[in-house]
């Protein structure tokens, strides 16, 4: 079931601006803690915490990174929330892909303006803002979402950071193997992004929709999916040989000869593996000469099942929950005048 009607006219989107604040706007303030709260721009509102309020019409006119002051004489940093910021505070139906691997992602499938891509499941839209992103007003996002409920929750995040619905973008909730050849005209889809449990089982329909040259970027968190995946991509002999990688971030702490790194680190989250796709009849030499794989047993698949893979269900209380926060977020971007907190940063 398609959610959202791919419009003729040109995407209504809400680039990230520039210049004095403005009502309406979206500001991130930092207390001097480090804590993060982010507020949507109206005349003669506030915002109250246990310390104070800080009145939205000192803030309207300054500049981007400007220091307020609020009532009680604490200072505030007020700076447009970047997309990074935004994803990591948003409500959440499903876990994110964290940034460190959303960059790499748009890099290793080489998303770009004007493309075509396809990616299947959606989560809570974190992927779906970056790609939406890289592709531009002239490209195309076709997100396909098994869950109902995270494809609300998508949605809403969707449209609060954008402000509006972007008419480039397509939710279809079902299953990607029976719903992608529905809606996709085979050899016309540029890049396919899959973050889901057994990828494995749609890389021939992702073939089928795909472009020779186009690339397949499959998100996995195990080995053993990895592992799965590869094989799977080496079997269809319709792709190039697969190249897989991980990405470990590691801040460093530096004030002045206090140079060292953090205790902390953001590090494995989930691999990539990337191949692309050949032209019909081609054959990569490698296949060729490549010696045949020993025959998996039931035991070997049986630990690719989605119990041994330690698939999370989300609670329907928490779920609920995450929902409604999403669209009241969305709803009040979209009315572009009220005021909206939304949660703490994960990080402070």
């Amino acid at each position: 079931m398609t959610h959202t009607d791919p419009a003729a006219e040109a995407p209504r989107y809400s680039p990230q601006p520039s210049g004095p604040f403005v009502p309406g706007d979206r500001v991130q303030l930092t207390g001097p803690k480090g804590k993060m709260n982010t507020i949507t721009l109206e005349p003669g509102k506030e915002f109250h915490t246990h310390r104070g309020a800080v009145k939205h019409d000192d803030i309207i006119g300054l500049p981007d990174g400007s220091v307020i002051t609020n009532t009680v004489g604490i200072e505030y940093l007020a700076l447009r929330p970047l997309l990074v910021d935004f994803v990591m505070s948003m409500p959440r139906g499903a876990a994110i892909i964290y940034p460190k691997d959303a960059a790499q992602i748009i890099a290793q499938a080489d998303i770009f303006p004007g493309a075509s891509v396809v990616e299947a499941g959606v989560g809570s839209g974190a992927l779906s803002l970056w790609l939406l992103r890289a592709i531009g007003p002239t490209g195309t996002l076709s997100s396909y979402e098994r869950r109902d409920e995270f494809a609300d929750v998508a949605r809403d995040n969707v449209a609060t950071f954008f402000g509006d619905d972007p008419t480039n973008w397509t939710i279809t909730v079902g299953d990607l193997q029976e719903q992608l050849p529905l809606t996709q005209k085979p050899g016309t889809v540029d890049r396919v992004v899959l973050d889901m449990l057994a990828p494995w089982e749609c890389i021939g329909e992702a073939a089928d929709a795909m472009k020779p040259g186009g690339v397949i970027l499959c998100y996995v968190a195990t080995v053993t999916q990895l592992s799965r995946v590869a094989e799977a991509l080496r079997d269809t002999e319709r792709f190039t040989n697969p190249i897989s990688s991980e990405t470990m971030v590691r801040g460093w702490h530096v004030e002045g000869l206090a140079v060292r790194p953090e205790h902390r680190m953001i590090g494995h989250t989930g691999f990539l593996i990337t191949a692309r796709k050949l032209a019909d009849g081609a054959v990569l030499p490698e296949l060729k000469r490549r010696p045949s794989k020993t025959d998996f047993s039931d035991e070997d698949v049986e630990i690719w099942t989605p119990g041994a893979l330690g698939e999370r269900n989300v609670s329907a209380k928490s779920l609920r929950k995450r929902v409604r926060a999403a669209r009241t977020s969305a709803d009040l971007s979209r009315s572009r005048g009220v005021d909206a907190v939304t949660p703490d940063d994960p990080r402070d």
